[in-house]
């Protein structure tokens, strides 16, 4: 077998543990740690003229004061949309219509959420391991058959084992900085 296509394999790998460490940071940017952050809103989808539309292509979305996010519609006929969908869609804010712009304000989040979202993160991590692991198991199961159908050598098959071992160490090393910044993130007062 070619060595490129072997490093396609390899290639192929880093792929995938790169999306599982993008997919991680994804599901963090929408947990909430006492700031306002525009990204929970990210999968909050609107009404707009009966098509359902992410919200951010809808309004202006800014930051105030540090624990207020105010969205503020293109179109004021939108408000109500606005309101119900920001209701409908789980992020635990009650929005304030003054007929212009909707307010979210941020509660200070308690101890107690804290380290329940503490969790949640680790749990996240902990399924971000999981994923990369199944990589693994799934890159090394390729070059195992290509070891038994003869197409690569015992001694080749034990150093692409060992570089995948090593890359996906790497990405787990990375999953695990990311779980301790999120967990620094949400204890910070």
């Amino acid at each position: 077998m070619e060595k490129e296509e072997l490093d396609l394999i390899i290639m192929e790998l880093e792929d995938k543990l790169g999306k599982t460490l993008s997919v991680l940071k994804e599901e963090y940017s929408g947990i909430r740690a006492g700031r306002a952050n525009p990204h929970v809103l990210d999968k909050v989808t609107v009404s707009y003229y009966g098509e359902e539309t992410p919200i951010n292509q809808t309004c202006n979305i800014s930051v105030q004061e540090g624990r207020c996010l105010v969205l503020t519609p293109w179109d004021t006929s939108l408000l109500k949309n606005l309101e119900r969908a920001v209701l409908a869609s789980g992020v635990g804010i009650t929005p304030t219509n003054d007929g212009k712009v909707i307010r979210l304000v941020f509660p200070e989040l308690t101890e107690e959420r804290r380290i329940e979202l503490t969790r949640k993160t680790k749990k996240m991590g902990e399924d971000a391991k999981v994923a990369s692991r199944n990589v693994r198991r799934e890159i090394l199961e390729q070059f195992k058959k290509l070891k038994t159908d003869k197409e690569i050598s015992e001694d080749e098959y034990s150093s692409y084992e060992k570089e995948v071992e090593k890359i996906v160490t790497e990405a787990i090393a990375k999953i695990d900085e990311e779980v301790a910044l999120k967990e620094k993130d949400l204890m910070t007062v």
